[in-house]
């Protein structure tokens, strides 16, 4: 019974007492110490898990099972949440591993930002300053998101002000049912309104291509603007007015209005950021005619209510009578008078009034206006919709006409037909070069790379190279693109480029063009062996095999003298390309080793001799900036010299007139 504990064994480890750790003599003791704590802790652990699983002795029964299941239950738990957090830890280290390939196209600058974005603040005093100072010189950059999203705030109140005051001012039904969320609404686009004044005070603008920060440069360039007129207009308490009017007075607000520049603002970034800018235009222009429209009804609502409802047969019907009486009627109905006039189809009653027919004629010239807008600007966003593919048909019937005349063979015609239709279906008939060509050197090196980055990755020679002659090469890359049983290039022909696969299935196949004995696929290079002059090849600068793509193959074409001209600057990558090509040809066969080291040997020689030249120009530049020192020297002490005979003269001359007076009686 000495060795049971409720009913349960006790184990060996938890019987032997953990030694006593020994007294740290030093600084070098500490970590012993504490491992020797961390193993009799363990130990301890070790045997209470023994304790807790050990089998009931004797068939006795278990003295708490209830809370052996809550213990059991609770190891569980405890399990779940350690594998949790590892596994978000872990899910974190991932997330926050930078990419090798890409760091080598980050700047210093950008490197160091990131470096300081995944580090904490150490001193919460310096955080909250540093806030407070970002506050103080606070400015909007003109091209950035924040300004583009509060264009979409304030663009909101602007409509809203457009499409409702009028409304409200007409229809007093509509005005009298909702007063109190029309005044809610009201002030709460006047608010915006102010604020989007302050946000223009701190709004910078580009002075010597530099975003100007300046508070007082920028409310000096914004006040002296009519827009600043315009905007202190639009936020006028007119509606203090209400006061001794009424709250039923809408148009006392109608300042608001001026506030519309913003919302035309809104919407030209927005045509300029989208990636369906001719549908944006659609409905832009939808919008601004659903507008008209909509005035257009609601000054017909009110010219109705001046001359009398039911007064004539082209006013509004007299509203006592039940079918005209309410609110969504009269709306309707204006609206639909509206748009049969200004859409010029008529079917309207005639005018009986002088100011009848005025009004008649105007809506009539503000329909054709109308309707001549909505087709010229339809129309032209139509054909921009339709240029690419009007343009690749184009090139499509050029090539079908000049087949016929030449009367080319209609397996041959029916290849090109499909390699035109693949080019479209996979959305490839676009010239990037074409495209591309009005952007900087280096906004298009960044685009190829974004765009091939993936292929990029995978061209194993690419991956030692310096980022400066990826750029390079990036941009002399030319796509081409290959039908099933092509031949990229044949065994003996002369290499001219080289070729990096994006996407597609290569064969390296024999002379009968069946046997395979290699395949290549997306990222994989080849042709750089015959482009690369390498000493003591035995096919010299001709084709060492045959490629042959089994189906449609998407190539990036390298020439032989855009490579060239790349790697002049880049020697060690010239070095990397060669080495690879002496790797491949010594693999196959194809290197004359002795013409290889006299070519390393005459190279020797030519480097020497190079290095021998360069030091002749280093000793030839130092001797003539000697020379020039020696000759300043000189000059100088010539100009020394001059100066004291010139003191000489001049002392005597003084000497001798003293004498001269000194000798007279």
């Amino acid at each position: 019974m000495t060795a049971k504990s409720n009913g349960l064994h006790r184990s060996p480890a938890a019987l032997s007492p953990c030694p006593p750790a020994p007294a740290p003599a030093g600084p070098d003791e500490e970590g012993t110490e504490l491992s020797t704590t961390r193993t009799c802790s363990t130990q301890d652990e070790a045997s209470s898990e023994l304790q807790r699983g050990a089998p009931v002795a004797g068939g006795e029964q278990p003295a708490a099972p209830l809370f052996q299941g809550r213990r059991a239950l609770a190891r569980i738990v405890r399990l779940v949440l350690v594998l949790r957090d590892w596994a978000s830890k872990s899910l974190h280290e991932e997330q926050q591993r930078p990419d090798p390939f890409l760091e080598r196209f980050q700047g210093p600058e950008l490197q160091m930002v990131a470096a300081d974005a995944g580090s904490d603040p150490e001193d919460a005093e310096t955080e909250e300053k540093s806030k407070k100072k970002k506050w103080q010189i606070f400015v909007v950059d003109p091209a950035g998101d924040w300004y583009y999203r509060w264009l979409a705030v304030i663009a909101v109140p602007v409509l809203y002000n457009w499409c409702l005051l009028v409304a409200r001012a007409c229809f007093s039904d509509l005005q009298k049912t909702y007063v109190v969320l029309w005044l809610v609404l009201d002030y709460v686009s006047d608010c915006i309104y102010i604020g989007d004044i302050v946000i223009r005070l701190r709004t910078g603008f580009l002075e010597q291509g530099l975003l100007v920060k300046d508070l007082k440069k920028l409310r000096d360039n914004y006040i002296h603007t009519l827009q600043f007129k315009l905007d202190v207009l639009s936020i006028l308490p007119t509606d203090l007015a209400y006061f001794a009017v009424g709250l039923h007075r809408p148009e006392l607000r109608f300042n608001r209005l001026l506030h519309f520049s913003r919302m035309f603002e809104f919407f030209d970034r927005t045509e300029t950021r989208t990636s369906y800018p001719n549908i944006f235009r659609i409905s832009n222009l939808v919008l601004y005619i659903l507008v008209i429209i909509h005035w257009n009804a609601c000054i017909y609502y009110a010219i109705s209510k001046a001359i009398g409802f039911g007064e004539d047969s082209w006013v509004y019907p007299n509203i006592t009578d039940p079918e005209y009486g309410y609110l969504t009627r009269e709306y309707v109905y204006c609206l639909y008078w509206s748009t049969l006039t200004l859409t010029t189809i008529g079917e309207t009653p005639p005018p009986v009034r002088d100011e009848e027919y005025l009004f008649v004629i105007f809506d009539f010239l503000i329909g054709v206006l109308i309707f001549a807008t909505i087709v010229g600007n339809v129309g032209s966003m139509i054909s921009n919709m339709n240029a690419t593919r009007a343009e690749f048909q184009a090139k499509i019937d050029a090539i079908k006409h000049y087949m016929q005349f030449r009367k080319v063979s209609k397996d041959m015609e029916t290849k090109v037909i499909k390699w035109f239709d693949y080019l479209w279906t996979n959305k490839k008939a676009v010239d990037e070069r074409e495209v591309l060509k009005n952007l900087p050197d280096k906004l298009r090196a960044e685009i190829a790379i974004n765009v091939h980055l993936e292929t990029l990755k995978k061209v194993r020679i690419f991956q030692d190279c310096e980022a400066g002659l990826l750029v390079e090469l990036v941009l002399k890359l030319r796509p081409q693109v290959f039908s099933p049983g092509d031949y990229i290039c044949r065994k003996g022909d002369i290499g001219k480029e080289m070729y990096i696969i994006k996407e597609g299935k290569l064969a390296v196949v024999a002379d009968d063009g069946t046997t395979q004995y290699a395949l290549l696929t997306a990222g994989g290079c080849f042709g750089e062996i015959s482009i690369l002059n390498i000493k003591g090849s035995k096919m010299g600068n001709r084709r060492t095999a045959n490629i042959r793509s089994l189906g449609y193959s998407d190539l990036f074409c390298l020439s032989k003298e855009d490579l060239m001209e790349a790697v002049t600057e880049y020697p060690d990558a010239k070095k990397v390309l060669e080495e690879r090509g002496r790797e491949i040809l010594t693999k196959e066969g194809l290197l004359d080793e002795s013409a290889a080291e006299a070519s390393m040997e005459g190279k020797s020689v030519e480097e020497k001799l190079d290095r021998l030249a360069l030091n002749l120009d280093t000793l030839h530049t130092r001797f003539g900036r000697l020379l020039t020192e020696y000759n300043d020297a000189q000059m100088k002490l010539k100009q020394r010299i001059t100066v004291l005979e010139s003191q000489l003269r001049q002392q005597d001359l003084e000497d001798f007139f003293s004498d001269s007076s000194d000798s007279l009686p």
